[in-house]
C-alpha cells in the first residue's frame, strides 16, 4: 500500500464490516486505505456547500442597492453574477477534484492486488443507487427548476435576481452530481476474492447515495428568502424541501428494512 495504516483505522475497517453483516470478512489495509480515504473527502464535500452558500449570500447582498434609486444597481448584479458563475465553477471543480482524489486511492489499491476479481454482470444504476433514489434526485432537481423559472418569468425586482441565482447554482451542482455518479457507476472493481467483491459492491452503493442526497438543492432556495421572507413563493420553497426530505427519510427507512431482512435470510442460511 501507498502509506502505513494505523491500527486505529483497522479498527474502523472492522466495524465498517460488521455493521453492514459482514463480520466474516477479514480487515485489510486496503480496506482501511479506502475508508478513510472516503470518510476525508465526504468531511470536505460537506464543507464546500457550506462555504459555498456563504459566499452565495455575500454575493447577494453585496449586489442589493444602499438607495432605492440607486443606478448603478444594474452594474452591481451583472458583477454578483459573474462572480456567482465562478464560485459555481469553483465549486463543481472541487468536488471533481475530490472524486478523482478517491478515485486515485483505489485504483492504486487495485494496482497492488495481485489478482483482481469482477462481477459476472456489471451492477447498474438501478442495483447502485436504486429507483427510488433515482427518482428522488430526479424529481427534486426537476422540482427546483421549475420553481426557480416560475419565479423568473412571473415575479419582479430582486426576486428575479435570485432566481437567476438559483439556476445557475443548480445547474452546476447538477453536473458536478452527473459526473461523480458517473465515476461510481464506472470506475474498476478493486477485489481480489469474494469476500473483497461484496465490500466493493457496497462501497459503491454508498459512494453512490453519498453523492445522490440533494442537499446542496436544498439549500439553494435559502437566498431567495433575503428578497421577501416568507411570502407565498418562498413559503413553496420551504413546503417542497420538506416534502423531498420526507421521502428521502422513507426510503432510507425501506432500505433499512431491506437490508436487515437480506441479513436475517443470509445468517439463517
Amino acid at each position: 500500500m501507498p502509506r502505513k495504516v494505523r491500527p486505529t483505522e483497522l479498527e474502523i475497517a472492522r466495524l465498517w464490516l460488521a455493521g453492514r453483516g459482514l463480520a466474516d470478512v477479514m480487515p485489510t489495509p486496503m480496506l482501511a486505505v479506502r475508508l478513510t480515504a472516503r470518510r476525508r473527502a465526504r468531511l470536505a464535500a460537506a464543507v464546500l456547500p457550506t462555504a459555498f452558500l456563504i459566499a452565495t449570500a455575500l454575493v447577494y447582498v453585496s449586489a442589493l442597492p444602499i438607495r432605492p434609486a440607486d443606478d448603478g444597481f444594474g452594474t452591481q448584479r451583472r458583477w454578483a453574477l459573474v462572480v456567482l458563475t465562478a464560485l459555481v465553477a469553483g465549486l463543481v471543480l472541487s468536488l471533481s477534484l475530490l472524486d478523482r482524489w478517491v478515485r486515485r486511492v483505489d485504483e492504486q489499491a487495485g494496482a497492488a492486488l495481485p489478482r483482481r476479481a469482477t462481477h459476472s454482470v456489471r451492477p447498474g444504476w438501478r442495483t447502485v443507487l436504486g429507483v427510488p433514489r433515482a427518482a428522488l434526485l430526479a424529481i427534486t432537481y426537476a422540482g427546483a427548476a421549475v420553481l426557480a423559472i416560475a419565479t423568473l418569468t412571473m415575479r419582479d425586482g430582486t426576486a428575479r435576481y435570485a432566481a437567476v441565482i438559483l439556476l445557475i447554482g443548480l445547474c452546476g451542482v447538477a453536473v458536478g452530481t452527473a459526473v461523480q455518479l458517473r465515476h461510481v457507476l464506472t470506475h474498476p472493481v478493486v477485489a481480489d476474492d469474494e469476500g473483497s467483491l461484496k465490500v466493493d459492491f457496497l462501497m459503491r452503493v454508498e459512494d453512490a447515495r453519498e453523492v445522490g442526497l440533494p442537499t446542496v438543492v436544498w439549500s439553494l432556495p435559502v437566498v431567495s428568502v433575503f428578497d421577501t421572507g416568507l411570502d407565498p413563493w418562498n413559503t413553496g420553497w420551504l413546503v417542497f424541501i420538506i416534502l423531498s426530505v420526507i421521502a428521502l427519510v422513507l426510503i432510507t427507512v425501506w432500505d433499512g428494512r431491506r437490508t436487515l431482512a437480506a441479513q436475517r435470510v443470509s445468517s439463517a442460511r
